[in-house]
């Protein structure tokens, strides 16, 4: 009977080491896993990302929109003096200074062309995810500020020269190689033009992806549609205005490890995104489309 107590005491005991062993493994909490370099800059093309540089780190940016490749209406001979607009003596340039002091917000300063600055923000308010929490979607947002410098005699008071856009970032991270992002946005002006289709503000809707080619390569596109304040706008002397709502541009960027080089085309050569957005000029087609590019080069003021 000892030897049957024995024999049983010593099963309970192997089975209960068993069970011990087992539990741990089968009660442990997944890993969270966080997604990164859903883009690969700050910028898709001339739209923001979600992404913002890491903390305590200051990002200069340069972007450049030329003139037309092929304007309508111009000789040919002007037409390949110009060099594909490169060469005509037109370029808008977007300088602008950024920094991150947490790791959720980013601040800069930019002297957005045509005498303007703007000023603005962007916040991460979730990111892409999997384990404990399942966030299938980064968000972020943004709002800047423009300022017209110029002086206008015809401009009486000095709020009449600022005007202020608002945009959410949504994006997804399908794959190693593709990722899309929509971006709704929110335009408004101080001061509209005269006319039965006038308005403040002015929405619109954006589309913008990569695909990546290699380590270093990727191929970016972006399409945006204005929805309202295009079209029979009246200025001071009764001239009609109508801008064009569809932007498209296609880009390719070389990350040198140092820098990141974005050259793309498109049927825009404004350099700030509320022109782009809002008082488009260039019409979808051959004659319109242009080239440009940015640079970004970012150093860590961490010590």
């Amino acid at each position: 009977m000892k030897k049957i107590f024995s024999l049983l005491v010593l099963g309970l005991g192997c089975w209960a080491t068993t069970i011990a062993q087992d539990t741990p493994e089968a009660t442990e909490a997944p890993k969270q896993k966080f997604t990164r370099a859903t883009f690969n800059s700050t910028r898709i093309i001339n739209m923001q990302s979600t992404e913002i540089v890491s903390k305590g780190s200051l990002q200069f940016l340069i972007s450049h929109h030329f003139s037309p490749l092929w304007p309508e209406g111009g000789s040919t001979q002007d037409n390949m003096a110009g060099l594909l607009g490169l060469n005509s003596g037109l370029a808008y340039t977007y300088l602008s200074f950024d920094y991150s002091p947490t790791t959720f917000m980013n601040l800069g300063l930019a002297a957005a062309g045509r005498s303007r600055f703007e000023g603005f923000a962007k916040f991460k308010i979730l990111r892409q995810q999997t384990g404990a929490k399942n966030i299938p979607v980064s968000v972020g947002w943004y709002s800047v500020f423009n300022v017209n410098a110029a002086k206008d005699a015809s401009v009486s008071l000095g709020w009449n020269k600022y005007s202020f856009m608002h945009q959410l970032l949504v994006a997804r991270k399908f794959s190693d190689k593709f990722s899309l992002q929509l971006m709704p946005t929110l335009v408004y002006f101080n001061v509209v033009p005269y006319g039965i289709n006038n308005s403040n503000s002015v929405f619109s809707m954006g589309l913008g992806g990569k695909y990546k080619l290699t380590s270093n390569k990727n191929i970016t596109f972006e399409y945006a549609r204005q929805f309202n304040m295009y079209e029979n706008l009246l200025d001071k002397n009764g001239n009609i205005i109508n801008y064009k709502p569809d932007l498209v541009s296609l880009g390719m960027e070389f990350n040198t490890g140092g820098h990141l080089f974005q050259f793309y085309i498109g049927n825009t050569t404004n350099s700030s995104n509320i022109d782009q957005l809002a008082r488009n000029s260039s019409k979808l087609d051959f004659h319109n489309l242009a080239f440009g590019f940015t640079i970004n080069r970012s150093l860590s003021l961490k010590k």
